[in-house]
């Protein structure tokens, strides 16, 4: 607020005084009302004409105007309406991420009869509408059902000390092939809140040029499984592996793994200790496709173990084929002279590798047959249908464990009392 200009409550009181006044005075009575409240709040004869011709200010109980409330509304009911439906077939984006997904996902979901025009509202207007959503504007109408949507993790990662030196290091910003095949690899435990006893990992692996992602289940770091796992990861991704970086863990950091590489050709890296960034975009897909899918429940059976694996197929169609990502392309600088990270036009890991002109005609053929059998809304409910059942049985295993604990501590109780009554009540005294 500007040195002298009265408080908003304060001109709206003066408003209040004067408005009724002003609407039935003469030109030159009027120019005197203007001259009495510039002098009584410090604003300009421009801003107190607008504060007494305004048809909201100073009503009776007005104490604050939102403009927007009293603007027409750009878009239907109809078309908000469908927004949190939308949104939730999407995975929860970002309004920028959901701006991009809006045609081909409703071209999916019409393809696949899960949106038909004229049933349940939905309509060519509403569709339009729906198309014309600013980025901006579908984070505003979708804003009260992000807030409450988010348990913290435990990091697992140890140093493993045989071969580091022996392993090239690579960092932040470092240049990497201007094609698919260069994959950051981690391990996510899940490990609830202890890491007692064995428990599952999830590897993720992904392509740095196309941000294709790959997510395995293991039965713990082991490296007979951490093998396994990196030959089931090399057979299911469309394209050859040509480097592959991963973090300090001793699952990575053993010769059996260098030895895997080393038989494969696959130029092997490592990222620097403690420098989460090194390895940003497999550390940015840990946290919103891992946990954000998989929570920070432990998973340590089995049958947690099989649904785990179902989940992450699911999830790797609906990431690789249909959820765009955006890629930093350089910087410029802003307004103020700092410098400014700029990204490219979001696309899907699928556009963009299909867009890499390194697979052939028969690839890119049976990847676009499989990208035309997949319906978008069928996935939607079936990550959610494998996600209730991984927490369905996290609490039946937590309920247990309390009941197991209490129980525990029953017999300890009895214990103390058996003895209390053995000795009299006399507390005996031990060396």
């Amino acid at each position: 607020m500007n040195k002298g200009v009265a408080s908003v409550a304060t001109r709206i009181e003066v408003t209040k005084q004067l408005k009724q006044a002003y609407r039935s005075a003469t030109k030159s009575e009027k120019s005197d009302i203007l001259d009495h409240f510039c002098a009584a709040t410090g604003v300009s004869r421009v801003t107190a004409r607008r504060y007494l011709t305004n048809p909201h200010l100073g009503v009776k109980n007005i104490t604050k105007i939102d403009r927007r409330n009293h603007r027409p509304k750009k878009y239907s009911t109809a078309a908000r309406s469908f927004l949190p439906r939308l949104w939730k077939l999407m995975g929860y984006p970002c309004g920028k991420y959901m701006k991009e997904m809006m045609p081909q996902r409703l071209e999916r979901l019409e393809y696949f009869q899960e949106l038909t025009v004229g049933r349940d509202g939905y309509t060519d207007t509403v569709r339009e509408e729906l198309l014309a959503m600013s980025a901006a504007t579908l984070d505003r109408y979708l804003a009260d059902l992000r807030a409450g949507l988010d348990l913290a993790g435990i990091s697992t990662t140890r140093s493993g000390t045989l071969l580091r030196q022996s392993i090239a290091v690579k960092k932040a910003g470092a240049r990497e092939e201007e094609e698919p095949g260069f994959m950051e690899c981690d391990t996510v435990a899940h490990c609830g809140p202890t890491m007692k006893g064995e428990f599952a990992r999830t590897l993720t692996a992904t392509c740095v040029h196309t941000g294709w992602t790959y997510l395995g289940v293991l039965r713990n770091n082991a490296r007979v499984h951490v093998l396994a796992g990196l030959t089931r990861m090399r057979e299911a991704i469309p394209f050859e592996i040509a480097a592959l970086d991963c973090d300090n863990g001793s699952e990575f950091m053993n010769h059996e793994v260098v030895k895997w590489v080393a038989e494969r050709d696959i130029f092997f890296t490592r990222s620097r200790p403690y420098r989460k960034d090194d390895q940003a975009t497999v550390e940015s897909k840990n946290n919103h496709m891992v946990r954000k899918y998989g929570f920070h429940y432990r998973y340590d059976t089995p049958d947690e173990r099989d649904v785990l694996e179902k989940l992450w197929h699911v999830v790797m169609l609906k990431m690789n084929f249909f959820t765009p990502t955006k890629k930093p392309v350089g910087y410029s600088q802003a307004a103020n002279g700092q410098r400014k990270r700029v990204y490219d036009t979001p696309q899907t890991p699928y556009q963009r590798l299909l867009n890499a002109g390194t697979l052939s005609l028969q690839q890119q053929q049976e990847l676009r047959q499989e990208y035309e059998k997949i319906n978008t809304a069928e996935l939607a409910r079936d990550i959610t249908r494998y996600q209730g059942m991984l927490i369905t049985k996290a609490k039946a295993k937590a309920k247990a464990k309390a009941k197991t604990e209490y129980l525990t501590a029953e017999v300890e109780d009895a214990k103390k009392r058996r003895k209390k009554r053995q000795t009299g009540g006399v507390r005996i005294k031990t060396a």
